[in-house]
This record gives C-alpha cells, sequence and structure tokens, in this order.
C-alpha cells in the first residue's frame, strides 16, 4: 500500500487518480500506523514551503516521514513535496526542510517567464531504474517559481533548463526521490515514473 500523505497542501487527488489508474494500491492517510504500515510514501504538494512545514511540524509528519526515511523505505517527493526534501528554502521567509537531501531551495532570477509553467524536457544525467521506459527529452508538466540547488551534483537523475538555468527535474539518494514536476499530470511519461516508483524495491 502507498500512502499519499495528507498535510493539507493540495493535489492530492490527482495523484491518488493516477495511481488508481494504474491499479496501484493506494489511500490519502495523515495517520502514523498507516504511515509507518505503508511499502512507500507519497509527499505530494502546492504551495508556500514555509506553510508546508507548519503543516508537517504541527501534526509531527516531519519526524515520522524522516524516521521512515532513515528506514529506507521509498519515498517520493512531488513538486512543493520534493523541495520540501531539502536542507531549507527561502521562499517567504528562510525555512528548514526536512534534510533528507542536501541543497537549498531557491527562486529563479532570471528573463524567463515566473512561475516555470508549462512542459519541458528532460535531460538525463544518470541511469537510474525510476527512468525505465522514459525516453530521454520526454516531456513532462512544470508549474514552481522556486528550484532546488544540489549540493551534490551526483544525486541528479534529470534536469531540465528554464531561462538559461539547469533545474533538478528528478532527484535521487538512496531511497529519497524527488521529482519537481508533476508526473500525474505528465501523461503517459508520469505515469510510466508513477509505475516505476511502485516497483522499486
Amino acid at each position: 500500500m502507498i500512502v499519499v500523505i495528507d498535510y493539507g497542501m493540495g493535489n492530492l487527488k490527482s495523484v491518488v487518480n493516477g495511481l488508481k489508474y494504474l491499479n496501484i494500491d493506494c489511500k490519502i492517510s495523515s495517520d502514523e500506523k498507516e504511515i509507518r504500515e505503508s511499502s512507500k510514501l507519497i509527499l505530494p504538494g502546492v504551495g508556500a514551503f514555509n506553510k508546508g512545514m507548519e503543516n508537517l511540524k504541527a501534526s509531527q509528519l516531519d519526524k515520522i516521514i524522516i524516521e521512515e526515511a532513515r528506514k529506507g523505505k521509498p519515498i517520493l517527493g512531488i513538486c512543493l513535496g520534493m523541495q520540501l526534501l531539502f536542507d531549507k528554502s527561502y521562499e517567504i521567509e528562510e525555512t528548514q526542510g526536512l534534510s533528507l537531501i542536501n541543497g537549498e531551495v531557491v527562486k529563479f532570477q532570471c528573463d524567463a517567464k515566473i512561475p516555470h509553467m508549462g512542459w519541458n524536457s528532460l535531460d538525463f544525467k544518470k541511469e537510474d531504474n525510476i527512468l525505465y521506459g522514459t525516453e530521454e527529452e520526454s516531456f513532462v508538466y512544470f508549474v514552481h517559481s522556486y528550484y532546488a540547488e544540489m549540493q551534490n551534483k551526483e544525486e541528479m537523475v534529470a534536469t531540465c533548463t528554464y531561462g538559461g538555468i539547469e533545474v533538478p527535474a528528478i532527484v535521487r539518494r538512496e531511497n529519497i526521490i524527488g521529482m519537481q514536476f508533476h508526473p500525474e499530470k505528465s501523461g503517459d511519461i508520469g505515469l510510466n515514473l508513477l509505475k516505476n516508483f511502485k516497483e522499486l524495491i
């Protein structure tokens, strides 16, 4: 059972709809027992980083996620959920994140239109089983004004380029995976990525 973590930050149903389309056993929950008994976790999210961390801490979900991550449970962060995996963000105010991946979330400083909204192609940086069946330069759907600056570039699985900036699109640190784009809104490409996450051991 994959648990999609409910911490009050949106787009939960679209993620679950994508999983159910793939016949993947899943549920939305904020219950500690259900989260701990899950086989994998998805941390989705739309909105501001500081509010996301505030909500996670209010229900102590931050501690539960960190503990499950340290046990080796596969965890997928999507959009804001990916950004929350990092050490800190400067969105609205400097806010500490979950520190499951090292780096900082910063605002785009470029001439391109912000937010980065729409379809962009993936450039693969390394081989990874999360990419199985996905062709390089496949297009996926982004909506974000901030992006992650990685401390360890080796943890970048795929990137996209926007406004001349190399943006981490898929990141991975062992069992911790992040997707800056919305796989659940990225057609067959995104559904394949969710399927690959489900099949991770």
